[in-house]
């Protein structure tokens, strides 16, 4: 069964005529899906393993849940994801659209929809040529059913896609949905803006932006994926569990990392120099040191830190522990009768190369996250994702305006594509991380070339005949105006006011 287009849409996709670059671009698509899908079946055969054993303990039914959904060209698949609702009657007749707190859904399934791994099983979906990596987000028949011709042709003219601009933005969907009307709400409140990001995203689409929703994808739930939010009743930590979760783990780990390290300075040695130690005896040696840098760390307290929320100073206490304990390798293998196992250098640079992977298996959450932001920085935010914004004036009262879009939820419905400001020493340059477009008479210019939805007036001490000037010019962009409060001057005229008055005023309130 397929969703059908019209005869006329039909034959604008058919007849379209597609240039060598949109070919190569294709192919460059497909052949992306099937590396990242394959890797990331292997790297997750792990996560499959933990989810069919928890899913299999929260509740009796499948591990998998096949959901009915329009694909490209309007043909209908079964897209895979792991099964988050009860196995009852009313977990298939209740709606098609999940709310906050439906009742339908499992403790361990709350938990999988909040960190979206119940989608990684559309990596399938993706190997088969069903689904891409990134794309408009399949839905239901029946919602596709409604959708308008227009969109409906557009949308459906490519794969759909684990994740996409819309699903990010609306990533908390389900906390946005309350109440017994659910579908009545999706329809009306949600899937009109999320039918235009996706619309937006296919005439838009290129390989780089859909690296750059990758990148944005990660930033946005890798935090949300610890096992710590897994329901309390299927993981209460005992006293064992306990003693599990913060020594023997952490020591594992530790030893791990050791062992790889000193066998890739041993390999990397026996290459440029004469290391003949034999190899029993090197496996032996190996085997010691990577247990002393285990010890050292776990008498250090360092499987006692939560590493998600650790700050960087601990990466001290890391670099100390190594330190202490390859001086102890370093002043034992010098003292050792009849000379020295191995050669000094590689100590040192073994311990070096431990204190990299103890760092990165501790961060890593940070790293890729923090990789993530830097590539969306370094790519100028080029995706086309909510409203687009351009900033007047690059002073404090700009900046301030940036930081509290960037840092707050806003930063998923709007997203600065630069600033404006006279000062002809600013243009071309980038101020805290965003860069100076022109100046003030180039408003309307900049607005139509950049597709700009909202002009955010945010200069502080300005003359009134000037600032009648620029909202002017704001005003005929044909843009949205939006004037920011000089904040920053509000909040020194508070703090200069006697603590009398500011209490008296609150009581008067």
């Amino acid at each position: 069964m397929s969703i059908p287009i019209s005869t006329e849409a039909e034959r604008a996709l058919n007849t379209k005529e597609k240039t060598v670059g949109q070919v190569l671009s294709n192919a460059l698509k497909r052949t992306f899906d099937i590396i990242c899908s394959v890797l990331g079946l292997i790297l997750f055969s792990p996560v499959f393993i933990l989810m069919t054993i928890l899913i299999k303990r929260d509740s009796p039914g499948p591990i998998f849940y096949k959901s009915r959904r329009v694909g490209k060209d309007g043909r209908e698949f079964d897209m895979l994801k792991f099964r988050t609702m009860r196995e009852e009657p009313a977990s298939y007749n209740g709606p098609h659209i999940t709310a906050q707190d439906d009742t339908r859904i499992t403790p361990v399934g709350a938990w999988l929809r909040k960190t979206k791994l119940n989608e990684l099983p559309q990596l399938w979906n993706v190997l088969i040529g069903q689904m891409s990596m990134v794309g408009p987000r399949p839905e239901d028949p029946e919602i596709v059913a409604n959708w308008p011709e227009e969109a409906r042709q557009i949308i459906l003219s490519i794969r759909p896609g684990i994740t996409s601009p819309a699903s990010i933005i609306y990533h908390n969907e389900e906390q946005l949905l309350n109440g017994d009307h659910v579908l009545e709400e999706y329809l009306h409140n949600i899937a009109p803006d999320k039918l235009r990001l996706d619309e937006l995203y296919v005439q838009d689409h290129a390989f780089f932006s859909d690296l750059d929703i990758l990148f944005r994808t990660a930033v946005k739930l890798l935090p949300a994926m610890d096992l710590s939010n897994i329901p309390e009743n299927l993981l209460l930590v005992r006293p064992l569990q306990r003693f599990f979760q913060h020594y023997l783990v952490w020591f594992g780990v530790d030893f791990l990392i050791s062992l790889i390290a000193i066998g890739i300075i041993g390999l990397i040695e026996r290459a440029t120099t004469v290391l003949n130690l034999g190899w029993w005896k090197a496996l032996g040696i190996a085997f010691l040191i990577a247990l002393l840098f285990s010890l050292v760390n776990a008498l250090l307290g360092l499987g006692q830190i939560s590493w998600k929320r650790a700050p960087g100073y601990y990466l001290f206490d890391l670099a100390f522990s190594t330190f202490v304990t390859t001086t102890i390798v370093y002043i034992i293998n010098l003292n050792i009768p009849g000379g020295s196992l191995l050669p000094p250098r590689m100590i040192i640079y073994f311990g070096a190369l431990c204190l990299v992977g103890f760092a990165v298996v501790r961060y890593r959450t940070r790293l890729i996250t923090g990789l993530a932001s830097r590539w969306l920085k370094l790519r100028g935010k080029a995706i086309k994702m909510g409203e687009r914004i351009l900033v007047v004036g690059a002073g404090q009262c700009g900046m301030l305006a940036c930081w509290l879009i960037e840092k707050s939820e806003l930063n998923e419905i709007y997203h600065i594509v630069g600033m404006i400001d006279d000062n002809p020493t600013l243009r071309g340059m980038h101020v805290d991380g965003y860069r100076v477009l022109g100046n003030t008479s180039e408003i309307k210019t900049l607005v139509e070339e950049k597709d700009i939805g909202i002009v955010m007036f945010a200069i502080s001490q300005i003359n009134p005949r000037e600032k009648k000037r620029i909202l002017k010019l704001c005003n005929e962009s044909g843009a949205k105006v939006v004037i920011i409060p000089d904040i920053l001057h509000h909040l020194e005229e508070e703090l200069k006011r006697p603590s009398t008055e500011v209490h008296e005023q609150s009581l008067a309130e």
